[in-house]
């Protein structure tokens, strides 16, 4: 949601950016164009006065300097002329020792003039024709108070600007802060799914929201209903096929077969391959992988009543102990690690002594599980075909087998590693490596 914010940020400050420059420069120039146009009219009113001050005299036309503005006699004043006629030229007073450069055309000049004491002028150029005589009259005022007071109107509308684009922005965040609420919410119910902390999307939601929200409630009980009658299928099926095997294990015991020792044995061996291979792909096929929503392992909750199994199948001779952090939610599937949990402590409980540990951790990378027991352990030799092949080192004793491949099926799934070592306790330990999972 953030990352929504901040592009609504970042896009509302581009368009008001390039909307504000456009309209401040587009009214800065429609007023310097009016304004321009005003002191046009004023300009040509003031060539139209001085036209009237040239009269004729007793050596010809001549300037009647009592028809002037006082602002024409006052050096640098900001108001000049230039009168140039057959012959002779007339120049304001006000120019003192600069000249007006004549403009080519007629008008205002679009251009501005250079002046004295850093003046910029707007020259006015009229051409009039009195006394039989061609005249120009040429009239300048100084432009630069004008651009100042534009250029302190571009700084009060720039100060405008920006308090007027962070008031914009701190409304928009509110706004859409307001409108990404009900989002917000949903996506915190996604990550309480993905954790464990609900089975559904609460469907109090905004009208907009409601198809969306029905959509995943209805796929996430489509999901759990789909995996619960798969995984009832495959229990099932487990159960269809142990019949037939064990006829076909006491066909391969009787008595006709006996004097075929070698088919015998054949049978027996094909027979308990098929048995393991069923019963490592059932447990294989029945990985949920993912966990559904509300069936994560809460360790506080789940590992008290499997503790308290396993010390009912294997007696109070045993001291098993677990340990883990408080509150710690594995995010997996509840079933699947019931199952790897149940496999391991299980074996560890097998050939066990009289001590079993259990000890689940949140690291950096993922969760560690350790399983650890006194028993005598498993030569460092023999630990990867152990876990590779999921044999019996002794035959006497079920453990450290089967229930390793599943346990070992389960853990690949889920890209994790298991790893079989020396326990501290002098027997066997058995470390389960899960990454983290992405949310």
């Amino acid at each position: 949601m953030r990352s929504i914010q901040r592009r609504l940020s970042l896009g509302l400050i581009s368009v008001l950016l390039i909307v504000g420059l456009l309209l401040g420069q587009s009214s800065l120039w429609l007023f310097d164009r009016s304004l321009r146009n005003y002191l046009q009219a004023t300009l040509q009113d003031e060539t139209q006065t001085l036209l009237g001050a040239i009269v004729r005299g007793p050596n010809g036309l001549q300037l009647d300097e009592r028809r002037l503005s006082a602002a024409f006699k006052r050096p640098y004043s900001g108001l000049y002329f230039r009168i140039d006629l057959a012959g002779q030229n007339w120049r304001s007073r006000s120019l003192w020792d600069r000249e007006l450069t004549p403009a080519a055309t007629s008008g205002l000049q679009e251009a501005l003039s250079d002046g004295p004491q850093g003046q910029l002028w707007l020259v006015y150029r009229a051409d009039y024709q009195r006394y039989g005589e061609q005249i120009v009259i040429h009239v300048a005022r100084d432009y630069t108070p004008i651009l100042n007071s534009f250029s302190q109107v571009q700084k009060i509308i720039l100060a405008l600007g920006i308090a007027a684009l962070v008031l914009i922005l701190l409304l928009q965040r509110l706004t859409v802060s307001r409108a990404l609420r009900p989002l917000e919410k949903a996506r915190l119910q996604l990550m309480q799914l993905q954790q464990g902390q609900r089975s559904q999307l609460d469907q109090h939601v905004p009208l907009e929201l409601e198809p969306l929200v029905a959509q995943i409630n209805h796929l996430l009980a489509h999901t759990e209903d789909i995996l619960k009658r798969s995984r009832n299928g495959l229990g099932n099926l487990g159960h269809a096929l142990k019949t037939p095997l064990a006829v076909l294990f006491n066909l391969a015991t009787r008595d006709e077969l006996k004097q075929f020792p070698q088919l015998r044995e054949s049978l027996n061996v094909q027979l308990q391959q098929i048995e393991q291979r069923i019963a490592r792909e059932l447990g294989r096929a029945r990985l949920a992988g993912e966990a559904l929503p509300g069936a994560h392992f809460d360790c506080a909750h789940e590992l008290p009543e499997l503790f308290s199994t396993l010390t009912m199948i294997h007696g109070n001779h045993l001291e098993l102990n677990w340990q883990a952090e408080a509150g710690l939610r594995l995010p997996w599937d509840r079933e699947d690690l019931l199952e790897l949990l149940g496999n391991l402590l299980d074996n560890a409980c097998k050939w066990a002594d009289s001590d079993v540990q259990l000890h689940i951790s949140r690291q950096a990378e993922g969760y560690q599980l350790l399983i650890d027991d006194d028993g005598p352990g498993i030569d460092a030799t023999q630990r990867e075909e152990v876990i590779s092949r999921g044999n019996r080192l002794d035959e006497a004793v079920a453990g450290h087998g089967l229930g390793l491949g599943i346990v070992r099926d389960i853990v690949d799934a889920w890209a994790g590693q298991l790893q079989l070592t020396e326990s501290p306790l002098g027997g066997l330990r058995v470390r389960v490596t899960l990454p983290l999972k992405r949310t």
